[in-house]
């Protein structure tokens, strides 16, 4: 006897789970910088870092980061 395999195709979704939070970042773009705000649970404190940064050294383009957790879920 061979072995059989039954597949069911299952329907899920996936949204955002506000227990994860959501985190925000911004990175420097100007080249040969490297700085980073580090993560950062409020938008504000990425964003004011990344005006500080402009102040200090002029540079003015970021990589901005917004990291959320997402639940999967099966739809019944």
């Amino acid at each position: 006897m061979s072995p059989r395999a039954v597949y069911r195709h299952v329907v899920h979704t996936i949204r955002h789970a506000p227990e994860g939070g959501i985190t925000y970042e911004a990175f420097c773009a100007a080249p040969d910088c490297g700085a980073e705000s580090g993560a950062h649970s409020e938008q504000e404190a990425a964003q004011d870092w990344a005006l500080r940064h402009t102040g200090r050294t002029g540079h003015d383009l970021f990589r901005r980061v917004f990291t959320d957790h997402a639940k999967v879920t099966r739809a019944e």
